[in-house]
């Protein structure tokens, strides 16, 4: 796996940065991407990968990259453009402590009549994706109810 800034474009106060992505599985499978960071967001704008993805790898991939840049400090902040060592979305504990923090805020939405998802996207800053798979974990850990069944 490999992170590499390709070029960076400034205007007036804001910068947007275009990054190379790289992942090279021992099979031989191979992900080339680039992504931009401008405007307070990242955006995959290519991707090219060995055998081709499904929807769902792309998806993966995507919060990847978004979690690759804000750890090296080049996240979107309120400028567009992120300081190093700053990460664009809150500092969220992982394990025990943070399948608590999920579950919390979950039931606490729950209670206002909130959306219950959107709340835990609102506070670890993920993808609706990832925010999933967090209930996900605090549900098998047992600190939330188990799903309802559809009808």
């Amino acid at each position: 796996m490999a992170v590499r800034p390709a070029w960076e474009v400034r205007e007036n106060e804001g910068a947007t940065r275009w990054f190379e992505f790289r992942l090279a599985f021992a099979d031989g499978a191979r992900v080339d991407a680039l992504a931009v960071v401008g405007g307070g967001c990242v955006c995959v704008e290519e991707v090219r990968a060995q055998p081709a993805l499904s929807l769902d790898d792309l998806a993966v991939l995507a919060d990847w990259i978004e979690e690759s840049v804000a750890e090296c400090g080049a996240g979107p902040g309120p400028d567009g453009w992120g300081s190093e060592g700053r990460r664009a979305r809150p500092a969220w504990p992982r394990g025990a402590e943070g399948r608590l923090l999920v579950a919390q805020e979950y039931r606490a939405a729950q209670r206002d009549g909130a959306d219950p998802v959107l709340a835990v996207m609102g506070a670890t800053g993920h993808s609706r994706r990832t925010s999933l798979r967090l209930i996900g974990q605090a549900r098998d850990a047992g600190l939330l109810s188990p799903r309802r069944a559809r009808r």
